[in-house]
């Protein structure tokens, strides 16, 4: 909660850390009943809130869930905060269900099974109501961090990839010095994720692809502080061909 990159006193002093694209692609939420799943401690989550929605958040991370609730009782925005995983969210949620469930950037890539995870998606949609996923694009999975050399499959493999023997820091704060630092992440392809979207009985309304991310995922990223009230972009150097790193998609439960 203290580094820059997360920017959380911009947040308390009116700022959102929600992207244009998101806005323009859930369209208006005043109202709305929104659920957002794998919510780390609830920015984007609160960010919602702070645009008109009614807000649940979930995350299977006590302290994240804890310093969201803190958040939300200082903000005194509409939100509450649910610890569980995500597989086991329509118990933890009491069965109820939404006009929007959200999931932000970074959260697929810790799920081995997306199949289930549609499932319980479509499980807490409301007839009418729909998904929104926005999410790092799984074309930067395959490149070494610091060369632009392929290092991974794009394709998913249900054992999923290791990182972080050794190493120190995160997203947050590369030089941070940490610990427990090994991961297990999984990569899924716009493919997959649409398939599974579309066998949990979803229909699918939009798919778009964004030319900027939320960290430096190269070294020759440049930071963009303009786009966000809260927080900052990264995107290819000006005259730089474009490239896909991010992507959404919007995909209803039919009435």
């Amino acid at each position: 909660m203290a580094s820059e990159f997360y920017d959380v006193e911009g947040f308390r002093a009116g700022g959102s850390t929600l992207r244009p694209f998101e806005v323009d692609e859930v369209g208006d939420v005043t109202g709305k009943r929104l659920a957002h799943l794998q919510c780390h401690f609830g920015l984007d989550t609160l960010s919602w809130a702070r645009a008109g929605a009614s807000v649940v958040g979930l995350d299977f991370s006590e302290p994240a869930v804890r310093a969201a609730t803190e958040l939300a009782a200082e903000t005194g925005l509409d939100a509450r905060f649910v610890q569980s995983d995500v597989y086991d969210a329509v118990r933890a949620l009491g069965g109820e269900r939404f006009d929007i469930v959200y999931t932000g950037l970074g959260a697929l890539n810790w799920l081995s099974d997306l199949g289930r995870w549609a499932e319980v998606v479509a499980e807490l949609i409301r007839p009418g109501g729909f998904l929104y996923v926005s999410e790092f694009h799984p074309f930067t999975w395959v490149f070494a961090d610091e060369t632009p050399e392929i290092e991974l499959d794009y394709f998913h493999n249900p054992e999923g990839e290791r990182f972080g023997d050794g190493e120190q820091g995160s997203y947050a704060d590369l030089d941070l010095p940490t610990r427990n630092n090994s991961t297990v992440e999984w990569a899924h392809t716009l493919s997959g994720v649409v398939t599974a979207v579309l066998d949990a009985g979803l229909e699918l309304e939009l798919l778009s692809e964004h030319d900027y991310t939320l960290f430096p995922r190269f070294p020759h990223l440049v930071e963009d502080r303009e786009l966000l009230s809260a927080g900052s972009v990264y995107r290819q150097p000006e005259g730089s061909p474009r490239l896909p790193l991010m992507y959404s998609l919007r995909a209803r439960r039919p009435a």
